[in-house]
């Protein structure tokens, strides 16, 4: 279904309109398929607030910048970036279903993006700002990503992240920048509100 998530109005998506058979499949049905559970197929917390945060800041703020849209889902705060001008903006996710919806959403919204399939931990971001939404929800991914990240920070790429409080969010090295309150829904979150904090991760 096309729809705009609930922070986003000027945004366009396809995105699924309620929980799937296949989110609802066990893990080991899942692993036998072979098939990542579809969270490409919602607008969750994290990546709202940071896409509504990019959207919302002063013209210019992001002209000519490089972004790295890591782990990017429906393309959601990358194709923020490139409705707010940036240069250009690299969408990296590692299921390639994800990869054809952010090729699908971009055209959606009338704007270009690379699509990368490929785990970008480790590797030389090639951009000047990096935007990560809503990926502490496991621990061993979530302290990979954060030590790659304040590597990259450490050597002056700007490194912003939405997150809605998630278990394994870094527990020190962030300053606040913005703050939303985001509709959710109880099949995906214990709330039916989650708060959406964009933070500014420190070397």
């Amino acid at each position: 279904m096309i729809a705009s998530p609930s922070l986003l109005p000027e945004m366009k998506l396809y995105l699924a309109t309620e929980i799937t058979p296949i989110w609802q499949a066990s893990e080991l049905a899942l692993e036998q398929a072979n098939v990542p559970p579809p969270f490409w197929a919602f607008a969750w917390a994290g990546g709202q607030a940071l896409a509504r945060h990019v959207l919302d800041c002063p013209p210019g703020r992001w002209t000519n910048r490089r972004i790295l849209d890591f782990g990017a889902g429906s393309g959601l705060v990358g194709i923020a970036a490139m409705m707010a001008g940036a240069k250009l903006v690299r969408a990296a996710e590692i299921d390639p279903v994800a990869c054809a919806a952010i090729g699908l959403n971009a055209k959606l919204n009338g704007v270009e993006i690379e699509v990368v399939l490929e785990d970008q931990i480790d590797r030389d971001p090639a951009a000047d700002i990096i935007l990560v939404g809503d990926m502490c929800y496991e621990k061993p991914l979530a302290e990979r990503l954060t030590a790659w990240l304040r590597l990259q920070a450490g050597r002056g790429i700007e490194v912003l992240m939405g997150d809605p409080g998630r278990t394994y969010k870094p527990a020190y090295g962030l300053v606040e920048v913005a703050r939303y309150d985001v509709p959710t829904s109880l099949a995906l979150e214990d709330r039916e509100i989650r708060e959406g904090i964009v933070w500014k991760l420190l070397p």
